[in-house]
C-alpha cells in the first residue's frame, strides 16, 4: 500500500501540479472516514502518511477508563499503564494498529473518495490557473472531437472549442497544433470547463494587438470591427499622432504584419480602412472596394418622451 501511495504523490505532484501536502491531507481524511465506516465504525483513528515514503501509519485514540463498556474507544487503566505509565483516568492514548485492520471495503472506498478528492484538487487548480488568462490567445494540440466539440490540450488542462466557435471550413485532426483565443470558464456540474473561440471577433482582434506594436501601446487604437469567421474582417483604425498612418502600422513593411494574421486566420480577408468622424466618409471608406453611387442620411433626431 506504502508504493501505491508513494506513485499516487508523485504522479500527481509532477503530471497534475497539486501539492504534495495536499494530497497527503486528502488521503488521510478519506482513509479515516471510510475506516470509520466499516468494521472500525465508531472507532477515533489516528492516522499518518510519510511524504518521503509513503508508509501509512495508524492509531486508535483510546479514553482511559476503570470499566471498559466499549473496547473500540475505551481502554482499561491496567492495560494503559502496560503501555505508558504515566496516564491517569480520562486520557486519551494512541495504540498503534495495523493499517492491514482497516480492512478491504474501507480502503476500497477510501480510494473512491481520494479520486474525488483528485478531481476537486485539478477542478480548483485548473480555475486557479486561467481564470487570468481569459482574453489571451493560447496554444494548443487537438486531442479529439467530441458531438462536434473539438478538445484542445493546452498542457495543464484540456478545454472546449465548441462548434458554434470553430470557423466554417477550417478541420483539424487529432495531433494538430491550433491557437485560440480563451474565451471564458464557464462553471459547470463537472466543474470548471474552459471555452476557445476561433470564431470570435475577439480573436482577430487579439492577433492585431500581439502583431502591431502601435495598438498595443495605444498609438493606433481599433474604434470599430466587424467579422464574418473564414470570410471577411473589416476594421476601422485611428490614431492621434500625426506621423503614424494608422492603415500602414497595421500592414506592416509589404504588408508583413496582417499577412502573419492572415496566415493565422487560413486565407479570411482582412480589410484596414482609416476611421472617419463623418459618417459620409466612412461608409465610403468601408465598401470600398464598390463606390455607392448615392447616399442619403435621415439625420432628424426623435427626442427621447
Amino acid at each position: 500500500m506504502s508504493n501505491e501511495i508513494l506513485a499516487v504523490l508523485e504522479y500527481m505532484e509532477k503530471e497534475k501540479a497539486i501539492p504534495r501536502a495536499d494530497m497527503i491531507a486528502a488521503i488521510v481524511n478519506a482513509i479515516k472516514t471510510a475506516a470509520q465506516k466499516g468494521v472500525n465504525a465508531g472507532q477515533e483513528l489516528k492516522i499518518e502518511i510519510d511524504p518521503k515514503s509513503g508508509k501509512l501509519k495508524a492509531w486508535a485514540l483510546l479514553k482511559v477508563v476503570d470499566s471498559v463498556s466499549n473496547p473500540k474507544t475505551e481502554i482499561h487503566i491496567e492495560k494503559a499503564q502496560a503501555l505508558q505509565s504515566s496516564v491517569q483516568l480520562g486520557d486519551i492514548i494512541e495504540r498503534e494498529v495495523d493499517p492491514a485492520m482497516l480492512g478491504r471495503i474501507a480502503a476500497q472506498t477510501a480510494r473512491q473518495t481520494v479520486m474525488q478528492k483528485l478531481r476537486q484538487f485539478e477542478k480548483d487548480r485548473i480555475y486557479d490557473d486561467f481564470k487570468d488568462m481569459v482574453g489571451n490567445i493560447v496554444t494548443g494540440t487537438v486531442r479529439r472531437r467530441e458531438r462536434g466539440d473539438i478538445v484542445v490540450d493546452l498542457g495543464k488542462a484540456e478545454a472546449l472549442l465548441t462548434s458554434k466557435e470553430q470557423v466554417p471550413g477550417e478541420e483539424y485532426q487529432a495531433g494538430d497544433r491550433v491557437r485560440c483565443i480563451l474565451l471564458e470558464i464557464e462553471s459547470t456540474p463537472r466543474g470548471p470547463e474552459i471555452i476557445l473561440s476561433r470564431a470570435s471577433s475577439k480573436f482577430v482582434r487579439r492577433l492585431f494587438e500581439l502583431e502591431v506594436t502601435e495598438i498595443a501601446d495605444g498609438t493606433v487604437k481599433i474604434e470599430s470591427f466587424a467579422r464574418e469567421p473564414g470570410y471577411r474582417t473589416k476594421i476601422s483604425v485611428s490614431t492621434t499622432d500625426p506621423k503614424v498612418d494608422p492603415v500602414g502600422a497595421c500592414v506592416g513593411a509589404r504588408g508583413a504584419r496582417v499577412k502573419t494574421i492572415v496566415r493565422e486566420l487560413n486565407g479570411e480577408k482582412i480589410d484596414i480602412i482609416p476611421h472617419h468622424d463623418d459618417p459620409q466618409q466612412f461608409i465610403i471608406e468601408a465598401l470600398k472596394p464598390a463606390v455607392p453611387r448615392d447616399m442619403v442620411f435621415d439625420e432628424k433626431i426623435t427626442a427621447s418622451p
